[in-house]
């Protein structure tokens, strides 16, 4: 019992009945697998995002980040790129790639021998 994959318009759909209000999937499905998980699941935050800044986050991409080549697609300016790039970058929450460890990871890292005692209670300090 295969499921077609959802299609554009189908999204667009989703798009309008919801009006960019939040939603929650509650059933997912792995088609290849006829696996499905139940449960509250938030949207990735891509994909809370409007169509047309779907759409445009989509070209930025393809245009490997280049401004003047979404100058050319979209037909404005730069100054407008950047401002829709400035909005929508406001409007997501971003990973901290290189977290604070924690105290206790300090210290497994001090007991491990990895680091030492100064560089510990350099460490320490700062998360102060």
């Amino acid at each position: 019992m295969q499921q077609a994959s959802p299609r554009l318009s189908d999204w667009q759909e989703l798009s309008q009945l919801t009006k960019g209000q939040p939603i929650v999937v509650e059933r997912v499905r792995i088609i290849e697998k006829d696996i499905a998980v139940e449960g509250r699941f938030e949207l990735p935050q891509l994909a809370r995002l409007s169509l047309e800044d779907q759409v445009f986050i989509t070209a930025f991409v393809r245009t490997h980040g280049s401004i003047k080549e979404m100058e050319q697609v979209f037909g404005v300016s730069y100054p407008t790129i950047k401002s829709r790039l400035t909005r929508i970058a406001n409007s997501l929450e971003f990973v901290e790639t290189n977290p604070m460890p924690s105290r206790a990871e300090i210290l497994d890292r001090l007991k491990r021998g990895e680091i030492s005692a100064q560089d510990a209670i350099r460490e320490l300090e700062a998360l102060k």
